[in-house]
């Protein structure tokens, strides 16, 4: 059973069904997600823009009207190539804003290096763990890894190289994901990010884009989420009685 697998105490133990949101930056992720899903009650799914200030000022308006178990940002990515192919899902063990902080003759510096602040959020909490596990069997192209967030997406072999190596553990590159993850830790929510892969990074090659592939992928993502949510539902109905 999915409740089995996502373990005794959800985020809210005292009620089974579990409240989710999803964010996006653009309609098109949006609707490919309600697409799977189909719309359950326990599952909102909302466009927060793109980029990660944008992102980070639409979330927190949503978590400060509504009480969520768990904060999803998804939608389609970039993928490096040494981990991931175009139309596999991935699933983030952390995010790393990875263009925030200085630069140096010697090396970029992060934030942390600087002794100026914070650029990674794990996503490594039990409920997020029992999550992957759901979607690693249900979905075959499934990996877990580093998801980059960057004000600027990759467009050049250079660039590509230069983020491999600083973060060779990456597996992809998106634009919202740290900013979502800031406002969740404030809020002391669950977060994680999932990305269909539509694109290697690298050259800037539309023609090479997959989008058909990816918001597959999405569409699949939804339809995990929405039985996972009839499941938790339906466990909540049958204590109620």
């Amino acid at each position: 059973m999915i409740q089995e697998t996502l373990g005794d105490s959800p985020p809210d133990s005292k009620n089974t069904n579990i409240k989710i949101i999803i964010v996006t930056s653009v309609l098109a992720e949006k609707m490919a997600l309600l697409d799977g899903l189909g719309q359950p009650t326990s599952v909102d799914v909302e466009v927060v823009g793109v980029g990660s200030i944008s992102a980070a000022i639409e979330t927190t308006k949503l978590l400060s009207k509504q009480k969520y178990d768990l904060v999803i940002c998804a939608g389609i990515a970039g993928g490096f190539e040494n981990h991931t192919s175009i139309g596999d899902l991935v699933i983030s063990d952390q995010v790393i804003a990875a263009d925030l902080g200085a630069q140096s003759p010697e090396k970029f510096l992060s934030l942390e290096e600087l002794e100026l602040g914070k650029t990674r959020f794990s996503t490594t909490s039990d409920f997020v763990q029992s999550l992957k596990i759901i979607f690693q069997s249900k979905i075959n192209q499934t990996i877990t890894g580093t998801i980059l967030t960057l004000s600027t997406v990759t467009g050049t072999k250079t660039t590509a190289q230069h983020l491999t190596d600083r973060y060779p553990m990456a597996v992809a590159e998106a634009m919202e994901g740290f900013g979502v993850a800031s406002v969740a830790d404030s809020f002391s929510v669950p977060f994680v990010e999932i990305r269909a892969i539509s694109n290697l990074v690298g050259p800037r090659d539309k023609s090479k884009w997959r989008f058909k592939e990816a918001f597959s992928q999405l569409k699949k993502v939804g339809m995990v989420l929405k039985e996972i949510s009839k499941e938790t539902n339906h466990l909540q109905k049958e204590a109620d009685k």
